[in-house]
């Protein structure tokens, strides 16, 4: 009896044990992806959406050159250049912090730090040069030309790779630790379901053995533990089936699209950058819409599409999708969020950003025509104007469009962890310790009462 009692005891401290760990790891698991891993991925995201506007700003003020008519727009771009460059530090200085535990981003947090310096001094001198040029719109003295070359070089071969990388390697934290804990969820299940059984096994042979021996049909504190004993098991199981639905919901539905949103973001506005290039630096007009053409498909992979079918394509792509959303005919982060539609207003929220990207892909189209007509000062206008329908107010519209579909995902990702700590807090960890405390009173009560029997 006392044997039989002992494993009754530590099959039910064995149970709450099982339980008190699969919740508490499922739940350090929700928090570590929804308050440090998740956002640390959409920082660093962040860091490479900075660096590539800053230097689109940069293309801009040559591109503008000293153009009374321009006046504006110029201050404009200053000013955005400016926030850009405190935004960049704020999130490089967030990189360095949150990267401290890893070599790998460690050494790419370095490589910005080291290379920030250089490219802004190289962009202070193209704007030096450029001043004192006096130059007409679209055609930047030689010097300055000269500098912004090096400034561009260096972000885009130095910079932008580096930034990448913080982002892959955060991304990839925030994988592991979703991998980890499903695969914890999945075995403390079978860790509750062994114990469990042992206990309910433990309890029935002792009850048997006091039936047999006492002749007693049924002991009500041990009756009580068994039920007890079920009930914490039950809840137990359902609480780990709802940790693991708020993580998927989390990482799978939400931040997969976070991610994939906020890079199709950064490389927007370096795609906004590659057109100022383009008009900036004849030279290099190819290099620079090819470059463009790459993070387009990066955005919306259409597999075989050059610069002048990738519109075409895109809408036939676009059309098919719109008749059937579960059909995305086309890859890249785009693809990504499309195929993953999970939240209310989501899905109509995505299609507005398809039909941004779309226009911001043909307003491009337009750019390229009138450089190639001759119509530059056209082309630079069409480029940064931001009356309706000119280029950089349609960019405006997709980077508003890309922010709406990033809120409805980031809220998302907010509300799963907040449901985690509600169903995973203070007062589930209260009530399994009274019920604990009440399951092995009952044991010991139940069993008492026949041991004196023996004295």
């Amino acid at each position: 009896m006392r044997g039989l009692t002992g494993l009754c005891l530590v099959a039910l401290l064995a149970t709450a044990t099982a339980i008190a760990g699969v919740l508490s790891d499922a739940r350090d698991g929700i928090d570590d992806i929804g308050h440090r891993d998740a956002p640390q991925a959409v920082r660093t995201a962040d860091l490479y959406f900075a660096l590539s506007d800053m230097d689109a700003q940069v293309a801009n003020l040559l591109l503008l050159g000293a153009d009374p008519g321009y006046a504006t727009q110029r201050q404009q771009t200053l000013e955005t250049y400016d926030q850009r460059r405190t935004q960049a530090d704020g999130d490089l200085q967030k990189a360095a912090e949150a990267s401290a535990d890893d070599p790998n981003g460690q050494r790419a947090v370095q490589t910005v730090l080291d290379q920030l310096g250089q490219y802004e001094a190289l962009v202070a001198r193209a704007r030096l040069l450029e001043d004192q040029a006096h130059a007409p719109a679209g055609q930047p003295s030689a010097d300055a030309l000269a500098a912004y070359r090096q400034a561009t070089d260096l972000l885009r071969q130095q910079l932008l790779p580096a930034a990448d990388q913080v982002t892959a390697a955060s991304a990839a934290t925030v994988d592991r630790t979703y991998t980890a804990q499903r695969s914890a969820i999945t075995g403390g299940w079978w860790w509750i379901l062994i114990t469990m059984a042992l206990a309910l096994a433990a309890l029935v042979l002792l009850q048997r053995l006091l039936s047999v021996r006492f002749h007693r049909i049924i002991n009500p504190p041990l009756a009580a533990v068994t039920l007890l004993a079920v009930l914490a098991a039950a809840a137990g199981l359902t609480l780990a089936s709802g940790a693991e639905d708020h993580l998927i919901v989390a990482k799978s539905n939400a931040y997969d699209s976070v991610i994939a949103l906020s890079r199709a973001r950064a490389v927007a506005y370096d795609m906004n950058a590659d057109e100022s290039r383009y008009l900036t630096d004849p030279a290099r007009a190819a290099a620079y819409q090819q470059s463009f053409l790459d993070k387009s498909q990066s955005i919306a992979r259409l597999d075989g599409a050059t610069i002048d079918t990738y519109d075409a394509k895109l809408a036939q792509a676009a059309d098919q999708h719109r008749a059937d959303h579960r059909t995305v005919p086309f890859g890249g982060y785009l693809g990504t969020e499309l195929d993953n539609i999970t939240f209310p207003g989501e899905q109509d929220a995505a299609e507005r950003l398809l039909t941004t990207f779309q226009q911001y892909e043909k307003d491009d189209r337009t750019i390229r025509s009138l450089r190639n007509q001759g119509k530059l000062k056209d082309a630079v206008t069409f480029d940064t104007g931001t009356a309706a329908g000119q280029s950089d107010a349609d960019f405006a519209q997709l980077s508003h469009a890309l922010d709406d579909v990033l809120a409805i995902n980031q809220h998302a990702l907010g509300q799963a962890v907040t449901d985690a700590d509600d169903d995973l807090g203070l007062g589930v960890a209260l009530t399994g310790g009274l019920t604990l405390a009440a399951a092995l009173a009952l044991t010991v009560l139940g069993v008492r009462p026949r041991l004196r029997e023996f004295r």
